[in-house]
């Protein structure tokens, strides 16, 4: 008798259940190889199991067509920031403004590094204290900045922030997704096993391809081993 395999993806999750399900729905109560318990269990549990498969796909697909957006704007607002420090500091390289200006920044006064920016934390904390910074300093009666002008950086600032929140938010809503999946996935996987059982052993005093193909019906899966397929194979040669 060659060898039962259960499902191992949620495709084959949900065709299995829904192979058994149909036949739930084709055969009396009398007459099904599975108890009319596992019935029951199987019309709740797969509606709720293909739902939540559909939104994770959803929300893949939602992950995947943001993750360029995401990108190209984090990479403007990174730039803009970035153009933002180096024209102040060239101003106070010219003379225009004074190293003090740099304060404003939470910058040291002879400090002319222009921070990297890599990280998400890092892109918002610079952000908010340039921005500030800047408007603080002409409040105090300096020069606007242009070329960029900090209207035009606290533009692509607040986009990123506004799409970083939203990923954040997705990938809470994600993750959540994915919890509830694996809890229906191990309650899928238990019930496909006991009802498999329930059918094999239904049809245990019949021979072994008569039980295979009613088990199939139901949609157990089996496969040969190697010597069993040598043996077909020999078996078909000689007749």
């Amino acid at each position: 008798m060659p060898y039962r395999r259960l499902p191992n993806t949620d495709a084959a999750r949900i065709r299995a259940m829904k192979t058994a399900f149909q036949m739930g729905q084709k055969l009396p109560p009398n007459r099904l190889a599975f108890s009319s318990k596992l019935l029951v269990e199987l019309r709740r549990l797969l509606p709720l199991f293909e739902n939540g498969i559909r939104h994770y796909r959803y929300s893949v697909n939602i992950q995947n067509s943001k993750s360029k957006d995401y990108s190209e704007t984090m990479r403007k607002a990174r730039m803009y920031l970035t153009h933002f420090i180096k024209v102040m500091n060239m101003a106070v390289t010219r003379g225009d403004l004074p190293p003090e200006a740099r304060t404003f920044y939470g910058m040291n006064t002879d400090d002319t590094t222009v921070p990297q920016l890599i990280s998400e934390n890092e892109l918002v904390s610079w952000g908010k204290k340039v921005i500030e910074g800047e408007e603080s300093r002409v409040r105090n009666g300096g020069c606007p900045i242009t070329n960029p002008t900090i209207a035009v950086v606290k533009v692509w600032y607040e986009n990123f922030l506004h799409i970083l929140h939203y990923n954040n938010t997705q990938a809470k809503r994600f993750n959540d997704i994915l919890e509830k999946n694996n809890s229906f996935r191990k309650e899928v996987d238990s019930l496909i096993f006991e009802l498999w059982n329930e059918v094999e052993r239904t049809h245990a005093a019949y021979s072994e391809d008569a039980r295979k193909a009613m088990n199939e019906e139901y949609g157990l899966v089996y496969f040969y081993r190697k010597h069993e397929l040598v043996k077909i194979e020999f078996s078909s040669l000689a007749s």
